[in-house]
């Protein structure tokens, strides 16, 4: 049993990769966040736009961006 590795213990060199991995995957979901919600902002009709005062050019303008932005 002594003879046993601790492999849960991040090492050094591992700790970059990790906060680039958690970076990589926060971006990803930030991207999935905004696409879902430019596509609720897109089934709004134009009473739900007014009373949140937004103009139908102003949704037009953000459904038509890419979901990465």
């Amino acid at each position: 049993m002594n003879n046993l590795q601790n492999v849960s213990i991040v090492t050094p060199q591992a700790k970059p990769r990790l906060v680039k991995l958690r970076g990589l995957l926060r971006a990803f979901t930030d991207s999935l966040e905004r696409a879902r919600t430019r596509r609720l902002l897109g089934q709004l009709n134009d009473q739900q736009l007014s009373d949140l005062g937004i103009s139908h050019a102003d949704r037009l303008n953000e459904v038509d961006k890419p979901f990465w932005r």
